[in-house]
């Protein structure tokens, strides 16, 4: 293996992490733009469905292109797979409560609480996820676009 060839492999570990990070990021700015006491803007609106479509991105993506992968090189993971596309499900549908409580233009204090709910199980997932799937990761054989792949971040 060349040494091109390595740092390609072990790269999906490193942009794995990385999107986390980012992840992470945009939900702690639309908690704090919510924490600041002003009334729901545009910019908080903003927030919420950047964080909400880059989730949701790359969850499908990793369900799409990731799993998959994964999964046919290591068949032994496949039930932890499952329980992370599980986790994607539940994570789907408090993003979707997000969305309706931005939409209805719900009380600040509702959409800390959406925030709150998503980033409490997301931090959980992204942990499970990270120590489970990183060192099969770094030597992951997978020709793909990363941002088709971990989504568009």
């Amino acid at each position: 293996m060349t040494e091109g060839e390595k740092t390609r492999l072990i790269a999906w570990s490193d942009e794995l992490r990385a999107v986390h990070r980012r992840l992470r990021a945009a939900l702690s700015i639309a908690q704090e733009a919510l924490a600041s006491g002003e009334p729901p803007d545009r910019d908080l609106l903003l927030f919420c469905h950047g964080f909400c479509t880059a989730l949701t991105g790359h969850h499908e993506g990793e369900d799409r292109e990731l799993f998959p992968a994964i999964a046919a090189a290591h068949p032994e993971l496949r039930d932890t797979l499952r329980k992370l596309e599980q986790d994607h499900s539940m994570i789907g549908h408090l993003i979707n409560g997000l969305q309706v409580a931005v939409a209805s233009a719900a009380s600040p204090t509702e959409l800390a609480r959406h925030l709150e709910g998503i980033a409490a199980i997301m931090e959980s997932h992204f942990r499970y996820e990270e120590r489970q799937l990183l060192t099969v990761l770094e030597a992951l054989a997978l020709d793909a676009d990363p941002e088709r792949v971990l989504g568009p971040l």
